[in-house]
């Protein structure tokens, strides 16, 4: 089984330390003795590897700072889309942040921690939070890891009702027989995960978070890169995609659309992937008005998007896949940026009355609907106004740690409820 399995190497986990306070003194006074009080809540994730990743914990860190300490672990490095991405710290972190080598990454279904993670999670914590979906390698390693009085509480984002192969099937029933309650990235990951048989455990549906301090409305920014991309006429509205260039997301639906799009427009494509070649292709049909961009790292895409008057995320539906939840329209949100988005998965959930929800594969509907926010530049700015409300009330790092602490709490009640009664 893979729970026994022998993986090379018994070094313990390699603490990267802790971050001068970001949030005054009197928190770091508290580091102290009266430590010993607080909750230890353990955060375990490949994702964060990536600093920005780590904006949840931090915050949990600083909103429960009375109540909880939180630790969290990273793999030291992990594949990354053009490079591996070595975990290091952000300035004002407040988490203490453990890294633990990783091995057989190159796919995430069957990737596994090393040994210097079971020696972390023998450690006293009162709460082990894990993101990881659990029906991979990873997420059955640390149910078995994770002593039995430790509540454990898992991440998922599976909105489809797989039929997984041994052993997949067999490590997402353990992991919910041994998980204390689960969150939900959506409302169709709740709607799929209940429908399967894993209603007995408490659950809730939390959504990703965005840091709105990241991810702002910025007009110089937006200047800088229009310049950058050769438009030094602004006047002209920029349509944007951003994400994965592939079948599901929709880029061809989108490039239809703007076919038939006879008011003025430009195109910023961000991004890549397989159809990295036939969105070129297309663009070169409009010289003065497409441009592709790709390779860019984590830290730009703010102001990226800050360039863009619209956001399109026309995601179809695939026999295996559909939109779980659609992050960049939350970051667009955040930037003030109107969101059109399609109806697969979690998207017209996310995009709500705070943005405009188009019929996946419909290109005249695109088409329509698109040209309309060109033509109404009122209308944009209302939407944009709307989606950053959305991104500070439902999808800040403030507000999703918040229900992530309300959670474990309830978990916290439930078990002890249960042990009064035994």
């Amino acid at each position: 089984m893979i729970f026994k399995c022998r993986l090379a190497g018994r070094r313990q986990a390699e603490s990267i330390g802790t971050a001068p306070d970001a949030w005054g003194d009197a928190a770091a006074e508290r580091r102290g003795l009266s430590i010993k009080m607080r909750l230890r809540l353990l955060s375990i994730g490949h994702s964060y590897c990536v600093g920005m990743n780590r904006k949840l914990p931090q915050w949990m860190a600083r909103l429960g700072d009375s109540r909880w300490e939180v630790v969290v672990v990273a793999p030291s490095a992990y594949p990354g889309d053009l490079s591996p991405i070595a975990t290091a710290l952000e300035p004002g972190e407040l988490c203490e942040v453990r890294t633990v080598p990783v091995h057989f990454t190159k796919q995430v279904h069957v990737f596994l921690y090393s040994r210097a993670l079971r020696s972390l999670l023998a450690e006293h914590w009162d709460m082990v939070h894990v993101w990881e979906e659990p029906f991979i390698f990873a997420g059955g390693q640390i149910a078995a890891w994770t002593p039995l009085k430790i509540p454990l509480v898992y991440y998922t984002c599976q909105n489809i009702a797989k039929q997984y192969p041994t052993p997949f099937r067999e490590i997402e029933n353990f992991c919910f027989r041994r998980a204390a309650g689960w969150l939900a990235m959506g409302q169709t990951t709740l709607a799929t995960q209940m429908a399967r048989g894993f209603s007995e455990k408490p659950c809730e549906v939390v959504p990703p978070c965005v840091d709105p301090d990241t991810f702002r409305p910025d007009a110089s920014a937006r200047s800088a890169v229009v310049r950058k991309l050769g438009w030094e006429d602004d006047t002209l509205p920029v349509i944007g995609f951003a994400g994965r260039f592939v079948a599901e997301k929709g880029l061809k639906v989108m490039m239809s659309a703007l076919d038939r799009i006879r008011t003025p427009w430009r195109a910023m494509f961000l991004g890549g992937g397989p159809l990295g070649a036939e969105v070129l292709a297309w663009g070169e049909r409009y010289p003065d008005r497409v441009r592709v961009v790709t390779g860019i790292s984590h830290h730009e895409v703010p102001a990226y998007l800050n360039a863009m008057n619209v956001l399109c995320v026309p995601s179809q539906t695939a026999l295996n896949w559909r939109e779980q939840f659609g992050r960049v329209i939350a970051e667009a949100f955040s930037c003030g940026v109107p969101v059109i988005g399609s109806d697969s998965g979690e998207i017209p959930y996310v995009v709500g009355d705070d943005g405009i929800v188009v019929r996946e594969g419909d290109v005249q509907g695109w088409a329509q609907s698109i040209e309309g926010l060109l033509l109404d530049e009122q209308r944009r700015r209302k939407l944009g106004e709307r989606g950053r409300e959305a991104a500070l009330s439902r999808y800040s790092c403030r507000a999703v740690a918040h229900r992530h602490l309300e959670f474990f709490e309830q978990i916290l009640q439930r078990r002890s409820a249960d042990n009064h009664r035994v």
